[in-house]
């Protein structure tokens, strides 16, 4: 994106230049439009719980900016060489029981043929102007809570690869469909300084926008969760290429004496992941509690924003 001449004015409140998980325009001054859009590749067999991820995949960027969402376009690219109508139904009946549960309401969307099965949505919502969650907020000695188990690309990874027999009941499928609905709405009732959800660039790239300019964060790397399974399949190297890229792109920020097998989840690339928030200290345990009744009772709190240090990322064990 950079060097694009593009048109901006006074009502662009977030716009793509700071690495936001969605971009907000001021309609007025109690209403903000918020705008993402995601797809993706399959992530599992199962063609209705594909959809049902790749809707709360996209549906979560509104989530995390502590809006609400209004509407959605299905964004839809068939691989028709392999996949039937019938299949391509359940794809997009999974899509629509998430905006369904989200009441959202969807729009339409598009489709072209592709050599490769990609789905998701383009979504709308609305947000106070005032009321914005954005990526680099958090002040210095905020806790930062993450509402998920982190590993859900090394887990999808052993499915692709046989490893793992596909089950509803698998803890990273269940949580990869689990809307951030809840979470946001939980949150809404603390202070929130900062938020975003943790995605491609895994724990540790997120970590390094919330951290922005001016701050570093300590993570106890004992108080990560990881979704069952993980540790077994980092030992037998299971682990996706996306995830080793963060790795090597990303190590150098971080300050740690933890082997690779011991850190990499931290950089494992997520699909449909929870929100880091960051909160004040004095709230934190509330929202933890909150959070674990509502539903993510994998929730954890896992660091503590600090003044700058040589490293953005330390990760203590």
């Amino acid at each position: 994106m950079q060097g694009l001449q593009t048109y901006e004015d006074e009502n662009l409140l977030v716009g793509y230049k700071t690495s936001d998980d969605c971009g907000v325009y001021r309609l007025s001054d109690e209403i903000a439009l918020v705008e993402s859009v995601d797809f993706i590749t399959p992530i599992v067999d199962d063609p209705f719980v594909y959809g049902e991820i790749a809707a709360a995949n996209a549906l979560s960027d509104i989530f995390a900016m502590g809006a609400v969402p209004k509407t959605a376009l299905n964004l839809l690219m068939w691989d028709q060489q392999h996949l039937s109508k019938t299949t391509l139904q359940e794809i997009l009946k999974g899509g629509a029981s998430k905006l369904k549960e989200s009441k959202t309401t969807l729009l339409g969307g598009h489709s072209i043929a592709d050599l490769e099965q990609k789905y998701g949505l383009s979504v709308s919502g609305i947000v106070h102007p005032q009321k914005i969650w954005r990526n680099c907020t958090a002040k210095i000695g905020d806790a930062l809570i993450l509402t998920k188990p982190l590993g859900s690309g090394i887990v999808a990874t052993a499915l692709k690869k046989g490893l793992l027999d596909f089950s509803l009941e698998i803890e990273a499928v269940k949580s990869m469909r689990q809307l951030n609905l809840v979470a946001s709405e939980i949150a809404k009732e603390f202070e929130i300084h900062a938020c975003t959800d943790v995605t491609g660039f895994g724990l540790v790239g997120h970590l390094l926008e919330m951290c922005g300019q001016e701050k570093s964060i300590e993570i106890v790397l004992e108080k990560v969760p990881l979704f069952e399974g993980v540790k077994d399949w980092i030992v037998e190297g299971v682990i996706p290429n996306g995830s080793r890229e963060n790795y090597q792109f990303l190590s150098s920020s971080i300050n740690s004496r933890a082997d690779f097998d011991s850190m990499i989840a931290l950089f494992d690339a997520q699909t449909s992941g929870g929100l880091l928030l960051a909160v004040p200290k004095d709230q934190a345990k509330a929202l933890l509690d909150r959070l674990k009744r509502g539903g993510y009772e994998r929730s954890e709190m896992i660091g503590e924003f600090c003044p700058i240090q040589e490293k953005k990322v330390m990760i203590l064990e």
